[in-house]
């Protein structure tokens, strides 16, 4: 049996919905699982030389992972890894691996986990849903853990600007040559936040779904800002508020912070120039970037078995 699985990128946070929001982006790694004497994987693309190849790798443990809950042993596979997705950028590498390991492991034993038994699977690996959620499901995901469990949502979106319901929308990356471990990015958080700026949040991060929902950008412009770790974030990351600003001044609606760091997301209607200009400002504090111009995948993981 021949199994490919393509997870797609995803956003997280989208400023005000920590830990809480979603975006699956038109962005996908690709991987062709086959029977195999042990477990092996090989890399293409995105962390090539980088990522483990054995069973240290994180596929091959998110698979493994699977095995042992279900109570079933896992054959040996070779994973062949087509990576499109950048490391520890914040698109949602980890999240994308993890989830590739699930499914395989899942497919290679009939399929004896549900969905939403995957969803909380990956969530326990991954610490958090605002990336998986999306990457399985696809699109605009509002998620939550209530006692244990993943709660997750798709809400259907749609392109506009300034109340103009329809018309594109693009997103914008811009990802510098600079690395934040995780631990660092959590570290950098208050462990207490005021009232004041809970409310912040809980309000904007209602009016970033409204906004997305019915295609309105300048909405989405007002209310996509954040107090619980953008702010902490990014001092961690060279030239990235002159970046939000360049973005900002080129034409782009709203801008965050993708994920923890330390790329930037900007929406706009298409404005040409968004892109270089976010790149011209992390080149002026002395980094290196690359742009992504991508689409929301209303999609999320695709399988397929190949007797």
């Amino acid at each position: 049996m021949n199994i490919t699985i393509k997870v797609p990128a995803t956003s997280a946070n989208l400023g005000p919905g920590f830990d809480t929001l979603g975006l699956a982006l038109d962005l996908w790694n690709e991987t062709t699982i086959t029977p195999a004497k042990e477990f092996a994987a090989q890399v293409s693309g995105e962390g090539a030389g980088k990522l483990a190849l054995g069973k240290n790798n994180l596929l091959v443990r998110a698979a493994q992972r699977l095995a042992e809950r279900a109570g079933w042993s896992l054959p040996p596979f070779h994973a062949g890894c087509v990576n499109r997705i950048p490391l520890s950028s914040g698109m949602g590498s980890s999240s994308a691996a993890i989830l590739t390991g699930l499914l395989a492991g899942n497919a290679l034993l009939g399929n004896p986990l549900s969905r939403d038994e995957i969803l909380n699977l990956a969530c326990e690996m991954e610490g958090h849903p605002d990336n998986v959620a999306p990457a399985l499901l696809g699109g605009l995901v509002v998620s939550t853990i209530e006692q244990g469990k993943v709660i997750a949502r798709q809400i259907p979106i749609l392109g506009g600007q300034g109340g103009r319901v329809g018309a594109p929308l693009q997103i914008t990356i811009v990802l510098p040559d600079f690395y934040i471990p995780t631990k660092q990015a959590r570290a950098a958080l208050p462990k207490k936040v005021s009232m004041k700026s809970a409310i912040h949040n809980i309000s904007r991060a209602a009016l970033v779904v409204e906004a997305l929902r019915i295609g309105d950008l300048g909405l989405l412009g007002d209310v996509m800002t954040d107090t619980l770790h953008q702010p902490y974030r990014l001092r961690l990351i060279p030239g990235a508020q002159s970046v939000m600003e360049a973005a900002r001044e080129a034409g782009a609606s709203a801008v965050a912070l993708s994920g923890a760091g330390p790329s930037v997301i900007a929406f706009s209607a298409g404005e040409a120039g968004v892109g270089e200009a976010m790149k011209r400002a992390f080149e002026a504090a002395g980094l290196e970037a690359r742009i992504f111009c991508l689409g929301v995948s209303s999609r999320g993981v695709e399988v397929e078995n190949r007797e």
